[in-house]
Order: structure tokens, then sequence, then C-alpha cells
């Protein structure tokens, strides 16, 4: 692996890009880090950070930073089926809450801990052009920071953590696999004077759902969805569709009508796949390398765990003590292990059909019982399977 310039050039800077960096950067390797955004940066997100990506914050001692923001934590999740209410705990005993952050304070919050780790942070840089040698290695990128020159940077390994429409994931031509059609629309907006209290609420009826849960400043996060094959009537009247959603729940409807609606809604719909996540000088990490959609919110968490084991890979491969193949290979194999459970979960609820005959049976089964019921918040926070639920409760 020829060294020229830096060892790793990391092209996004959000919850996927820092991390990764960060924690080459704390290894020892000479790190740059780039993103078209100056942070603090705004960017759409379900903003929740599961028990799995809090323990992650824990394990990089950045949890302390994210609580003194005054971000507070979710200690229940409550899902509401028009029938029971299954209330329990995303995480275990060790491990028990889950926060929503504003990107705002997360994303900058990581972009810093990525500079005091080493990591050569430039803000406003855009990556136009992904370079190669004559065999089809990555070397480096070209770009330029706004009004800057063009600028060439080589690295022995270039980190695409861009996002869905990732630029170095089109350069490479990733091959996709296990790809599934957009199911779900979503559009959320934030509101004062609605207090959860420390909850997150999900309430479902078919073929809608919406849900809400606390974010920093006092806000909550409320956000509607829709089958993706009603996308088009949603945009003609995305303010009717998002408001007709709260009288399916007319307690919550009675709550939200006293609130206050602080900001413009905004939304997607994402499309679902898996990316091979490595080649010759390259790699992906975040939604440049999986992506599903945001239905169980998992996208924060699986960046961040992604994120490590990409980097310990990376590691593995500078300091040669394991052949990039084989430690690139193993990155594979454990991302696509965590990943395909929640992602075929996923996939199984966001279509928002009617729950079947079995499945509103095993709710009344584990109504009231409060083992069983954290048990299910944990599948839906990624901490449980469900394969294992279904062995234990099912």
């Amino acid at each position: 692996m020829p060294g020229t310039g830096y060892d790793v050039i990391v092209v996004g800077a959000r919850c996927a890009g820092s991390p990764t960096a960060m924690l080459l950067a704390r290894a020892g390797h000479r790190v740059l880090l780039l993103d078209r955004a100056r942070f603090p940066s705004d960017t759409l997100s379900t903003h929740l950070v599961h028990p799995p990506g809090v323990g992650a914050l824990r394990r990089w001692g950045l949890l302390d930073r994210l609580i003194a923001t005054g971000c507070p934590p979710i200690h229940t999740y409550a899902f509401d089926f028009d029938g029971p209410v299954i209330a329990g705990s995303p995480g275990p005993a060790d491990n028990p809450v889950a926060y929503g952050p504003r990107r705002i304070v997360l994303d900058k919050l990581l972009v810093d801990a990525a500079a005091e780790s080493g990591a050569e942070v430039r803000e406003g840089f855009v990556v136009s052009e992904v370079i190669f040698d004559e065999n089809g290695r990555v070397t480096g990128i070209r770009g330029r920071e706004q009004n800057g020159p063009l600028v060439t940077e080589r690295a022995r390994v270039v980190v695409g953590a861009d996002g869905l429409h990732s630029t170095v994931a089109r350069a490479v031509e990733a091959r996709h696999y296990n790809e599934k059609p957009r199911l779900m629309v979503g559009y959320y907006s934030y509101f004062s004077g609605l207090d959860l209290a420390g909850v997150f609420r999900a309430h479902s009826r078919p073929y809608r759902a919406f849900g809400a849960w606390p974010t920093h400043d006092g806000l909550t996060l409320v956000g509607g969805c829709w089958p993706y094959a009603e996308f088009a009537a949603v945009k003609r009247d995305i303010e009717g569709s998002y408001l007709s959603n709260f009288a399916l729940a007319p307690a919550f409807a009675e709550r939200i009508a006293a609130a206050r609606r602080e900001s413009r809604l905004v939304g997607a719909a994402l499309p679902n796949y898996f990316r091979t996540p490595y080649g010759p000088g390259w790699a992906l990490v975040g939604d440049a390398g999986y992506c599903k959609d945001f239905f169980t919110a998992q996208g924060i968490s699986d960046a961040f765990l992604a994120a490590q084991w990409c980097a310990h890979a990376l590691d593995e491969a500078l300091s040669g003590r394991r052949s990039y193949t084989e430690a690139m290979d193993e990155y594979q194999e454990v991302r696509d292990a965590h990943a395909r459970p929640i992602y075929d979960f996923t996939i199984g609820f966001a279509a928002l059909e009617p729950p079947s005959p079995e499945f509103a049976a095993l709710l009344s089964d584990i109504d009231g019982n409060s083992q069983a019921m954290d048990a299910f918040a944990q599948v839906n926070s990624g901490v449980l399977s469900l394969a294992d639920f279904m062995a234990e409760w099912g």
C-alpha cells in the first residue's frame, strides 16, 4: 500500500465520517476529514441515538459531552397499535436510555472530537473527483473550498462517508445488493409545549403512523409517515396530510393542538440497499454503504457502529497487522451480520400494512408483562433481534 500524503481521507464529516476519522487519528494515522458543510449544520434526520449508539459515545468518551448540551434522555419507548400500548425500556440495565439530539449539536460535537484527536478538518470543501491510478486503485481526491483553487490530496485509503448520494460510492461503482424499493415517506417538524417526559411515542394505524420524541431546547420532534405509493398525494397537501394523522390518536391530537409548531415541515423517502463497502484504496461507511427506511430510526446508531468496525479494520490494514483484503472482508461480514436482522425487521414494518392476526395476538399476550414489553422495545432499538424476541415470547 504505497503511502503519499495522508493515510486516510474521509469524505463526509457527520455521524459516520467524524467518528471514523476520530478513531483512526487516535490510532496514530494521518487523517484528512472533508465536508461540504460548515458546522454547526443541520440535516434531515430521525435524531434518535438508540442505546447501541449511546454505548459507542460512552466508549469514545463523548457521552458526557452530549449530556452536557442538555439533551434529555429517553427512558421509555411506547408503541400504540390502536389497542394495547406496549411500553418498555429501550436498553438493558447498564445502558438503559436513548437520546434524540439535534444534528446541529451532535454533528458539531463529533467534528470537534475528530479535530481534537488529530484529524485535519476542512469544512466547506467540495470533493469533485476521486483519483485512480493506472491499476484502478483509488489514490486520492480533487476538490476545492468555496472560492478556492482546485487541489489534489492523496491517501492510502479514501473513505466515503458522504451519505446516500455518495460521490465516492458513485466513482468506484460500488455494487448494490439486498435492494428493496422505497416503502414509506415521512415529514417532521418541531413543537414546543409538548413535554413527553422522556418517552418516545409511536402511533401506528393501517397505512398511517406518527411518532414523537424529545430533543434539545425543550422541543419535541413529531413525524408522520405514509406508504410511498401516496408520496405524490402527500406532497400536494403536506400540511393537511401531516395534521390529519394526529386524529388517529385523539388523546395525542388534543395535546398537540395545545402545543406550538416551531419549524417548517421537512421530509424524505429513503431507498433500501447494501453497497459493497470496500475495494482497492477505498471504503464506505454509514449511509454511503448501507441505507434503509427511517421507520426504525437506526441510521445514527448504525453509522456509529460501522465507523468503529471500519476504523478498526483500516487500522489493522494500515499498520500491517493484517492484509487489507482480510481486514476489510471482516468489516463487511461484521457490518452485514449486524445490519441484516434490523434491515429485514424495518422492511417488514415500513410498508405500514395492518398487523397480522398473529402479531395482534402477540401484542395482547405481552401487554402488561414488563419483561416482554422491555424486550419488544429493545427489538425496536436494535438491542435485541426479532428472532431472539420471538424465541422467548412468540
